[in-house]
């Protein structure tokens, strides 16, 4: 069963511990630093739209990508409730192609360890960067490798009224790969439902991906630890990485 499938119905009643605004605040705050005030914006494996719609209301043209069709029907049932016009599109990013240019590009949640192939990483950061207007911005973060290690047979449950949730990790040293089952039960009136899914992420460094965005053409490269302006401390669980598109002269 292919991730965010049957999990997309519940995905943001899980989620609701995820600081979204403060995830928006830190890109704001980076591009407040790198001098840049962005018009148009596309938010890359945008899953149910909650990045997506924070950053509309911000006042950005926004567009939301993902691989998955239930998380963008989630997505587009949610900016429609709210009185948002955004377009969803369904892409993978190792082929996304835009209608026109965009001045940032986001991804958030750590949806790049979920290309977990390296090669078709570095051939979806070369896509985002042709889909950047010049002068425009890539900001993204991934789970650091020593918190995909360390889930390694960890057992983890989430929980409410009509969900309930068990994953299980394992880390493959071979492929480099945290792989975790997700059992999922939902309550359908008097009955709970069982379905299940697997998700897989790749354990990137940060020099490796540094390496990929300046291989595309990417400058102004920079690491930062969990939504702060300084570099990843030891053990850092999640970082940022910021980078730009040269502007041509």
């Amino acid at each position: 069963m292919n991730a965010y499938k049957a999990l997309a119905a519940s995905y943001d009643s899980l989620t609701q511990d995820v600081d979204y605004d403060g995830v928006v605040e830190f890109y704001e705050t980076l591009l407040r630093r790198e001098g840049i005030a962005p018009r148009s914006a596309v938010d890359l494996a945008c899953g149910t739209g909650s990045l997506t719609v924070r950053l509309a209301q911000k006042g950005y043209k926004v567009m939301g990508v993902d691989l998955s069709e239930d998380m963008l029907t989630v997505a587009s049932q949610k900016a429609w409730d709210m009185g948002l016009q955004i377009p969803f599109v369904c892409q993978p990013l190792e082929k996304l192609y835009l209608p026109r240019g965009v001045d940032l590009a986001v991804c958030g949640l750590d949806s790049i360890d979920y290309i977990t192939d390296p090669a078709c990483c570095k051939t979806a950061i070369a896509r985002i960067y042709r889909a950047l207007n010049p002068g425009g911005c890539f900001i993204f973060d991934v789970n650091t490798p020593e918190k995909l290690r360390a889930m390694d047979a960890q057992v983890f449950l989430d929980e409410n009224e009509d969900t309930f949730c068990v994953w299980r990790g394992e880390f493959d040293d071979r492929t480099n790969i945290c792989s975790y089952g997700m059992d999922l039960f939902r309550r359908q009136g008097k009955i709970w439902r069982r379905s299940f899914e697997e998700h897989q992420e790749y354990a990137y460094s940060a020099e490796q991906l540094v390496g990929y965005l300046k291989e595309a053409g990417f400058t102004r490269t920079e690491v930062f630890g969990d939504r702060r302006l300084e570099p990843p401390a030891e053990g850092e669980q999640r970082i940022y990485i910021k980078a730009r598109k040269g502007i041509v002269k």
